[in-house]
């Protein structure tokens, strides 16, 4: 049953990771339009190079999910110090990768990013400031590391001042090296990759100060990690990793796909993405809570426990996303005019609003259980499902309903909200009654 004290201690978890989530977004707006003054080059280079810089920092946001499984469990074990122990093992593992791909990725960007795109201006541009993002990889793995560790333990709330004081660094730093203020050098678009850069180490410095003040009862960084924790880690981490990696890579080819059929349908294209990235942040916030909450029922040895805060969770997310869904059934127009300035590029994108407006429930749900499953440990097969749904679903699927088909974009958002996006949310939220996830040791 779902009572105000277990809707408190789920508010208490997620909430945090909310607030840090919707801050992340809002200051990025602030990034783009700081770049944008470069002009349309600048703007085009920044924002195509950050999607490629994901999918190798994307690698790196698996130990977040790695690190929240394995602390949440050992948590509910009562075994305190061995929490320490599962971030150190991740660290360690960070500490060695990421420095060599990173340098390895930095050399060969110049030889492959021509093979991408093939703009003079763009590629001058976007190898410089990619390269910046590139170099960050241990910086990001580390922060990544220690937002899953204080998930883990259920204290989330502890590192999000960190996180927003991180975020404002990087608004401060475009401010210097992209114009060249208060005596920095003008550095253009790489000055903002740059400026992440450097605020991805005011980060690790920050998260590292919180770990040793507050972190002493579970033996941060104190204990050496061991060969059985490393393999655990690394078992969680790399197909969550590839999680990241595969979503990042079928959301550039869909776009693509939508490039094919017109202009107008990849600028409602990309609004309606930005959309379902904003109303969704409710649903990590809830499902990283929940993930944390199950993993340490599990840790208890409580599957019933576990079983049922996930039910309470997605009851407290379904009518969260039902409420935020509202709007863009019902006023889609006045939404999409916020962006959309073209009447007729506006009135294509309508339907497709309405649809999200109806299915934003759905994308939820789908999003809460996958986290929970991740956080239970059923890592693999939430892998495989995304890579089945996007793969041999959503993007040949695409391509078949828009530009071979002629269905347009509302035939792709059909696809994408009642096929790709229901899809997982049905067969997740099997896996969770078929209960193998209580059965998985970590």
């Amino acid at each position: 049953m779902l009572t105000t004290e277990r809707v408190k201690t789920v508010s208490i978890i997620g909430l945090p990771i909310m607030g840090g989530m919707i801050s992340g977004v809002l200051l990025g707006l602030v990034d783009s339009a700081m770049v944008s003054s470069l002009g349309n080059a600048a703007l085009g280079a920044v924002g195509f190079s950050s999607f490629l810089a994901f999918v190798f920092l994307g690698l790196f946001y698996g130990f977040s999910i790695a690190v929240q499984a394995t602390v949440a469990r050992r948590k509910g074990e009562g075994n305190l110090p061995a929490c320490g122990r599962s971030l150190g093992s991740a660290v360690f593992l960070i500490s060695i990768s990421a420095p060599v791909l990173s340098l390895l990725l930095y050399f060969a960007i110049p030889f492959l990013f021509p093979l991408i795109n093939n703009d003079p201006d763009v590629i001058d541009i976007g190898v410089k400031y990619i390269r910046w993002l590139i170099l960050q990889a241990v910086f990001v793995g580390f922060i990544a590391a220690n937002t899953g560790f204080w998930n883990g333990i259920g204290q989330s709330r502890i590192y999000i001042p960190s996180l927003i004081f991180m975020h404002l660094s990087n608004v401060v730093f475009n401010y210097m090296f992209i114009f060249g203020n208060f005596g920095a050098p003008q550095m253009g678009a790489e000055g903002a990759g740059f400026a992440t850069a450097l605020s991805s180490i005011v980060g690790t410095g920050l998260f590292l100060f919180l770990g040793l003040r507050y972190g002493g009862a579970y033996h941060y960084m104190k204990e050496r990690p061991v060969w059985s924790e490393l393999k655990g880690i690394l078992r969680l981490a790399i197909p969550a990793g590839l999680q990241q990696v595969l979503d990042t890579l079928a959301l550039t080819i869909t776009y693509s796909i939508v490039g094919l059929i017109g202009t107008m349908e990849l600028a409602c294209y990309s609004v309606l993405i930005n959309f379902i990235n904003l109303v969704g942040l409710p649903a990590w916030g809830l499902g990283t809570a929940g993930a944390t909450l199950v993993g340490q029922a599990l840790g208890q040895k409580n599957i019933p426990e576990a079983t049922q805060w996930a039910w309470d969770v997605i009851k407290l997310g379904m009518v969260g996303m039902f409420i935020l869904g509202i709007p863009f059934w019902v006023m889609p127009e006045t939404l999409l005019s916020i962006w959309i300035h073209d009447e007729q590029t506006r009135q294509l994108a309508i339907w497709p609003t309405r649809i999200l407006g109806l299915m934003i429930t759905f994308n939820g749900i789908g999003y809460m259980l996958s986290t929970m499953l991740n956080g239970a440990g059923d890592v693999k097969r939430v892998t495989m499902v995304n890579l089945v749904t996007q793969w041999f679903l959503l993007v040949p699927g695409a391509y078949l309903l828009g530009p071979t088909l002629g269905f347009g974009l509302i035939g792709i958002w059909c696809l994408h909200q009642f096929g790709y996006r229901a899809g997982q949310a049905i067969i997740f939220a099997y896996f969770w009654r078929q209960g193998k996830w209580s059965r998985i040791i970590i």
